[in-house]
């Protein structure tokens, strides 16, 4: 059990510790074995006394309005007294005349050599002030996290509403071009609302990336795919938790890829079947969705790179990554890499 021993002395060392005592700017009670004040810091008297006349003599528990005689307080200083227990940061409630304020107290059992008994040196912090600003600054930050939630939801919807008017103005164009170019508008406004639908029900901050690819994929997946019997689709992830920003890029690459493959891989109603994996190795990590579906063209030359390629690319750079594509045999394999070492492109 913690105890300080005071070596036999004369008064001026008593009266030298009773001095530091009563000049500390920190709120300090010297206490007997009774629980007596022995002595009381300045600091503690305009603090806390609320009484009249001096404090020194006053059992704590008598001091002000009996704020200070609480059973909890009362039994861990008399147990500190007799060596059964130590007070360290103590923290209590006290119901002061001036409202509620939140205290950390600590308590050391001093046991003099000349027999002047048992002394309790207790000192105390008034961390109302800081709690209140703790609670404020945790207020406005759960204020922030509902505004941009909320702000997510509305960015989700309007995007929405901008897609149902492109795909109403498909219906009046007579050009095939205009009407694939507007029809593919379409779908990159779609797949960015479906990231922040997705995110807007999803916590701030750091986002469990297995349930949101889970969930995000799925969504695509309910609204493009006729017949899950026939195409399905897979989704492996390991435990990475990654920034909301990060989360936001992977989700847009992943949401243009399967879209690429549901549109394209499986013409005529072929049935297949569509995998993204996502797993870390070290510092980097890779991204893959592959499906067994018609493959590459025998000369992917000739093929015009459409505008989900470009938005693929932008956003893999911007993550420090490279996009390669590999014949998956069948099938198309499309990994994003984010590797110490650079990678070459396909």
């Amino acid at each position: 059990m913690s105890m300080t021993s005071l070596a036999p002395s004369s008064d001026i060392a008593l009266n030298l510790a009773l001095s530091l005592i009563s000049a500390s700017v920190a709120p300090v009670l010297l206490l007997d074995g009774d629980l007596s004040i022995v002595a009381a810091s300045q600091s503690f008297v305009e603090a806390f006394d609320r009484g009249p006349g001096p404090v020194v003599g006053v059992k704590l528990a008598d001091l002000g309005a009996g704020e200070w005689n609480t059973p909890p307080l009362w039994a861990l200083l008399k147990a500190t007294t007799y060596g059964q227990a130590s007070i360290r940061a103590h923290e209590m409630d006290l119901a002061s005349p001036s409202g509620l304020r939140h205290l950390v107290l600590n308590a050391q059992r001093l046991v003099y050599g000349d027999g002047q008994g048992v002394r309790l040196l207790l000192s105390i912090q008034d961390v109302t002030e800081l709690r209140a600003r703790a609670q404020q600054k945790d207020d406005l930050i759960r204020d922030k996290a509902i505004l941009i939630q909320e702000m997510r939801h509305r960015i989700a919807n309007s995007l929405q509403i901008i897609a149902s008017i492109l795909l109403q103005g498909v219906r009046k164009l007579s050009s095939d071009e205009s009407r694939d170019y507007l029809r593919d508008a379409h779908q990159r406004i779609m797949s960015v609302a479906a990231v922040q639908r997705q995110l807007s029900d999803a916590e701030l901050g750091d986002v469990d990336l297995r349930d949101y690819l889970t969930d995000l994929c799925r969504g695509v997946g309910d609204s493009m795919i006729r017949d899950h019997d026939r195409l399905t689709l897979s989704v492996t992830v390991d435990d990475s938790i990654v920034s909301s920003g990060k989360s936001v890029s992977l989700g847009l690459i992943v949401t243009e890829l399967l879209i690429n493959a549901i549109k394209h891989a499986f013409p005529e109603d072929r049935a297949g079947r569509i995998t993204i994996d996502y797993r870390t190795q070290g510092e980097g990590w890779t991204l893959t969705v592959c499906d067994d579906g018609v493959g590459l063209p025998p000369d992917p030359s000739v093929v015009k790179p459409g505008l989900g390629a470009g938005i693929i690319r932008a956003l893999a750079h911007q993550l420090g990554a490279v996009v390669v594509i590999t014949d998956a045999e069948p099938g198309v394999r499309v990994s994003v890499v984010c590797a110490p070492h650079p990678l070459h492109t396909s």
